[in-house]
């Protein structure tokens, strides 16, 4: 470097001399407040805030209960950890770090320590209103995570807590809503009120807005009558809802058994994977009706088809009505043997003849399937007739001749006799009829047993005969 570069360097650094040697310093700093003082020149440098406004700030400092955020104020702004996130019981860590950029609201300029109060929840809430509001009028969708379970539904992260009911998480109700949480979902708004801070979601709007068109094939494709197999999603008081595998369908509760259900419960249970006939398809309300029994062998067919009118079948007396008494003679099934055909003599009243839980043999005199009703007699089993062939195995061939009358055990035979019921009730057994409808009159269609009929005098006058002997050793001769 020159002398002369060197020369003007340290001038420049240290002052200039005039032409007459004169030195004169270099100038350091102006004075430029233009007769502002100090004080009100450092007071302009800071940021003017009020209560509501909307502020940005750089993070300065993470505690376990609060942030501090620099925003160019004269102190930092705290923001205390409820205000940091909408998720509930959060670590401040786990929402920002030191050095963060971030934008706050103002929630008080000076509390009773003198502490400027921040939002950074409540900013968050400000900019997800405006783009809540306007996904709700454009009937738009919003997206988030799972972040709660709470009662009655889910908590969605949408910048906002947005409530999401359990009934309207799917298109049928949730019980366990646990798998949820961490789920992005999306859904429908159907409800918004600012004021309350209140924002309504529904996932089964969008699953059906998304699925219509996959459930009009569904329901077009199917036809009554087909099979199909399904899981049963949901158990109610009236019946049970089938999923069939993009649809739910109802089997209502009388078409879950061929017998009386008391409740659906009884019968099938959520979860179980069951065959089911449709039996109608509401394409406008988009509703299936199932039958469960339908897929089922009807127990009063297999009755008529394996019975005839003049057989012998022994059952049990299940209830007295003034005009007779019902027997169980299947399982489910149950015929009236009439106060006119309990004995050969008068009868005034059933219980001279017969008690509830008694069993005896009975004879079909008339077997009416499309009304599911069965006439019995006590008085013309008495006179002997041909023994229902599943009773005929259990007394063994030997017991009967060749046109199924009975003619009696052998020796051998007869000390079977107890052991041959004992097994036929450990294999078919006998149910109580429901106690709340008159047995019989439910299997009958529901229509009203006929009255009685005139009494006649039995042949000879005298006392009401009582009932038949009938035991399993000793069938009607």
């Amino acid at each position: 470097m020159s002398t002369e570069s060197s020369g003007e360097a340290a001038e420049s650094r240290f002052g200039t001399f005039d032409e007459n040697g004169v030195y004169h310093p270099r100038q350091i700093t102006q004075d430029d407040l233009g007769g502002q003082s100090l004080d009100d020149a450092y007071t302009a440098t800071m940021v003017d805030v009020e209560d509501g406004q909307l502020v940005e700030g750089r993070v300065v400092k993470v505690d376990r209960d609060e942030v501090l955020l620099d925003i160019g104020y004269k102190s930092e702004g705290v923001i205390p950890a409820r205000e940091l996130s909408i998720r509930n019981e959060i670590e401040p860590g786990q929402v920002v770090e030191l050095g963060d950029h971030l934008e706050a609201l103002v929630l008080q300029k000076e509390d009773k320590e003198g502490r400027l109060v921040l939002s950074k929840k409540r900013a968050q809430y400000e900019r997800a209103w405006g783009a809540i509001e306007k996904i709700k009028d454009e009937e738009g969708v919003v997206s988030g995570p799972v972040i709660e379970v709470v009662k009655g539904g889910l908590i969605l992260d949408i910048g906002l807590r947005g409530f999401l009911p359990a009934s309207l998480v799917e298109l049928r109700r949730v019980r366990d809503l646990q798998p949820y949480v961490g789920r992005s979902l999306e859904a429908k708004i159907i409800e918004l009120d600012r004021n309350r801070n209140n924002v309504v979601l529904s996932r089964r709007a969008w699953l059906e807005e998304t699925q219509k068109e996959q459930r009009e094939d569904f329901l077009t494709n199917l036809k009554p009558g087909e099979v199909r197999k399904g899981v049963v999603s949901s158990v109610v008081n009236f019946g049970a809802f089938v999923d069939l595998g993009g649809m739910d369908g109802l089997v209502h509760v009388s078409e879950l058994s061929w017998k009386h259900v008391d409740h659906p419960g009884s019968v099938v249970q959520v979860g179980d994977e069951i065959e089911v006939q449709v039996l109608e398809v509401d394409l406008d309300r988009e509703r299936i009706s199932l039958s469960l029994k339908a897929t089922q062998q009807d127990p009063w067919q297999e009755f008529a088809t394996n019975h005839r009118v003049g057989e012998l079948v022994y059952g049990r007396v299940t209830k007295l009505v003034p005009f007779g008494a019902f027997v169980q003679v299947g399982d489910g099934i149950e015929g009236l043997v009439h106060i006119s055909e309990m004995s050969a003599h008068h009868v005034d009243l059933p219980e001279q003849v017969v008690t509830p839980g008694e069993e005896l043999w009975v004879k079909i005199i008339d077997l009416d399937l499309q009304r599911r009703r069965i006439s019995l007699s006590i008085k013309q089993a008495a006179e002997g007739g041909v023994v229902a062939a599943e009773y005929q195995e259990h007394f063994g061939e030997h017991a009967f001749d060749d046109e199924g009358n009975y003619i009696g055990p052998t020796d051998e035979a007869a000390s079977e006799g107890q052991e041959a019921w004992e097994e036929y009730y450990a294999q078919h057994g006998y149910q109580e009829a429901p106690v709340d409808v008159p047995p019989g009159s439910e299997q009958a269609g529901g229509e009203a047993p006929e009255t009685e009929a005139p009494e006649t005098e039995a042949p000879g006058g005298g006392e009401p005969a009582s009932s038949p002997e009938a035991s399993p050793e000793d069938p009607p001769r």
